[in-house]
């Protein structure tokens, strides 16, 4: 039963970032587990551990592509609950497991319970907000967010601590479980029975096609590819920059920690300067600086000494930069492109989720496996895939804002 009383907003910012948070946390916490693993299930062959991270991903992948159609047909919270009762079993499942192998298939199990609660929620926001005001929401919920990456690895670090790796299943469960009963009490379904999309293959079709024959949609996903591109460029190199160049390895996740919660503030300012400005005019500048800072980290690339201190400090600044433009652009170019998608917002949104993330993984191993002990190839990447972000978010057209359905107090 929910309450027929309006969530508040500072409320509702923080169920759907909790709700987001569940994959960030499905996957960051787990990594000062994978040694652990590695030396109890497979010992022979130690990098197979790093399956745990993308087993989840590859179900999330799949997932994605149809928890948007199934919330536009059977709702927002259906899907949501159904997403986490997934979810729930295969985190039983990996905590007792005996096996890599059932671990991973539960981890998979995992990744397409969570795509119900990544989608769903976007839908929501979408239900209840449009224009600048949407991604005024996405980028509030967004600062919330991206500081589970900054603390999921010292939590799982925690529990394994106390509890050993197993336990960290458990902790996905009672997250899981968390979320999905405030939602279940607190937010009611904002998908009417009029606006509800059948589930049958031509629909999905014909949904499909009409999302990707919009000129905009096509446009913001484009520059989501190359965004989220740059980012994984940085988050796949930023362990081995850290150790290799500069010998910080053991206070990784220190800096890591630091890098997160800097990048954390571009959520926050892009709250503010949307309303100002609008959608298209941040993610431009945004763009903008970060070319010209992956520019400079280039030219500092090719004269540096990487054992001077301010090398370091370089390149931490350099990453947060990164970090922040991701909270000045991915909120807005979402709802650019959902803006004239209201109708289908659950499809809109598997689309534009699973294709970006699939398109960025094609951006971001070849620049990945570049890496040469330097920054150097990884900055030369990220130039271009924001110079180009740039190019192509310049023919994008801000909506002018229009009533909102239903308003937070």
């Amino acid at each position: 039963m929910t309450t027929d009383r309006a969530l508040s907003k500072p409320e509702f910012i923080a169920l759907m970032a909790m709700l987001f948070s569940t994959i960030a946390f499905s996957i960051d916490a787990m990594l000062p587990a994978l040694p652990e693993i590695a030396a109890e299930l497979t010992p022979g062959a130690p990098n197979l551990a790093q399956l745990i991270v993308t087993s989840f991903v590859l179900g999330l992948g799949v997932g994605t592509l149809f928890s948007g159609p199934m919330a536009d047909a059977f709702g927002r919270r259906r899907v949501i609950a159904g997403g986490a009762l997934l979810y729930i079993l295969g985190a039983l499942l990996a905590w007792q497991a005996a096996s890599l192998e059932l671990i991973l298939a539960a981890r998979v199990l995992q990744g397409l319970g969570a795509s119900g609660p990544r989608i769903a929620a976007m839908a929501i926001i979408r239900d209840k907000f449009e224009g600048r005001e949407m991604a005024q929401l996405v980028s509030l919920m967004m600062m919330v967010f991206t500081l589970v990456p900054a603390l999921a690895p010292a939590m799982g670090a925690g529990i394994i601590a106390m509890a050993g790796w197993r336990a960290i299943f458990l902790a996905f469960i009672v997250f899981s479980a968390i979320s999905v009963i405030w939602l279940s009490l607190r937010q009611p379904e904002t998908l009417t029975l009029p606006a509800r999309r059948p589930f049958r293959p031509a629909k999905l079709r014909d949904g499909f096609l009409e999302v990707i024959a919009n000129p905009m949609v096509r446009l913001c996903l484009l520059s989501l590819i190359l965004t989220f591109g740059a980012l994984f460029s940085v988050l796949v190199t930023a362990q081995p920059i850290f150790d290799v160049t500069f010998g910080q390895g053991h206070k990784f996740h220190w800096w890591f920690m630091l890098i997160s919660v800097i990048g954390a503030m571009g959520n926050f300012a892009n709250a503010k300067l949307v309303m100002i400005w609008g959608m298209r005019r941040v993610a431009l500048t945004a763009f903008a600086v970060q070319t010209g800072a992956a520019i400079l980290m280039i030219l500092v690339s090719l004269s540096a000494p990487w054992n001077a201190p301010w090398a370091l400090y370089a390149y931490v600044a350099w990453a947060a930069v990164n970090f922040t433009v991701l909270g000045l652009t991915i909120g807005n170019i979402n709802a650019i492109a959902m803006t004239p998608m209201g109708h289908m917002a659950g499809m809109t949104a598997s689309i534009l989720g699973s294709m970006s993330t699939v398109g960025a993984v094609i951006v971001a191993v070849p620049l990945g496996l570049t890496f040469n002990g330097t920054p150097l190839s990884v900055a030369i990447g990220i130039a271009i895939c924001a110079g180009a972000a740039f190019v192509i978010a310049s023919g994008l057209k801000d909506p002018e804002p229009t009533p909102i359905k239903e308003a937070l107090p």
